[in-house]
């Protein structure tokens, strides 16, 4: 049990939106009254919240009555967040960061702990890729019965509309963003695959553990086909690959090596990247960094 003040580290802070009223703002102000209830209803004890942190959840680092480390994790509230727990328990640390506890109604997760500082991102490129895939492919199983899970059919009218309304703001990129929203919508259609993906996977996403060496972590859940979840990591370090020579020739080569290695179409990896690249480098465009945007887009056409 702790006494210790908990604030919500800087970065998430500004990550949320700046509408007092708006409901993540009053998730956020709430915040430390929620973690310490949290904390003595399960007996945990705080030792430090982890900082910097994320833009979608504050992680706090506790000891569990037997002394034994865990990670204490409060999702920002949304669709997603509230169907991670469900994931990381149908995967039972299968792949993933196992789930020791949740909290349905608040959406907090105790997970065990892992090593947040280390990260795919920390090894070389070719080594990250070959972890990442043997660590994605052990997350794609048979979603249960009845799962609560959406289908990546179901998030189509919702991500083509925000990619409109973003790449409206983009002129520049029309053509890549017709070709994208088309890519959306035909793309689920195309595929009777249906298994749990991870959602959100990169490098970044798959942490050292003590369990085994490597496990994912923060899904954004989805049921669909693979190629989705394959799609984030061909986009990954894709600055390396705009900065160096022959940067197109290594994309699609990357494209090859992931789809034939985990037995996925390449013309569909290829459809499901450029969606993903496009989507992001319009988005991040219309925010105001339109460096990483115009990076992101390039890289689309590469493709």
């Amino acid at each position: 049990m702790s006494t210790a003040p908990v604030e919500p580290p800087q970065r998430l802070v500004s990550a949320l939106s700046g509408d007092p009223d708006s409901p993540v703002r009053k998730w956020l102000a709430a915040l430390p009254t929620v973690v310490q209830q949290r904390l003595d209803a399960w007996d945990l004890t705080l030792e430090r919240v982890q900082a910097p942190g994320g833009r979608g959840s504050l992680v706090a680092l506790v000891r569990q009555q037997d002394g034994t480390p865990a990670a204490l994790k409060f999702p920002v509230p949304g669709q997603a967040s509230a169907r991670e727990g469900a994931a990381l328990a149908a995967w039972d640390g299968w792949g993933a960061v196992r789930l020791l506890r949740s909290d349905e109604t608040g959406g907090a997760l105790l997970l065990e702990r892992l090593h947040g500082a280390v990260s795919l991102r920390s090894l070389p490129e070719a080594k990250a890729l070959l972890e990442a895939a043997g660590t994605v492919r052990r997350l794609w199983v048979a979603p249960a019965e009845g799962h609560p899970f959406e289908t990546l059919a179901g998030r189509t009218e919702e991500a083509v509309a925000a990619l409109e309304t973003t790449g409206a703001l983009v002129p520049a990129a029309g053509p890549l963003v017709d070709e994208a929203r088309e890519l959306r919508r035909a793309l689920p259609a195309g595929s009777t695959e249906q298994v749990l993906l991870h959602g959100a996977f990169r490098q970044g996403k798959v942490l050292a553990g003590e369990r085994v060496p490597w496990l994912a972590v923060g899904p954004a859940p989805v049921v669909g086909e693979r190629a989705y979840d394959l799609a984030g990591l061909v986009l990954d370090r894709f600055e390396d690959l705009v900065a160096g020579s022959g940067g197109a020739a290594t994309a699609r080569r990357r494209v090859a090596r992931l789809a034939d290695s985990l037995e996925v179409e390449r013309d569909r990896l290829r459809a499901w990247t450029l969606y993903l690249a496009v989507a992001a480098g319009v988005r991040e465009s219309a925010a105001g960094d339109r460096r990483h945007g115009e990076l992101l887009l390039e890289f689309a056409t590469w493709l």
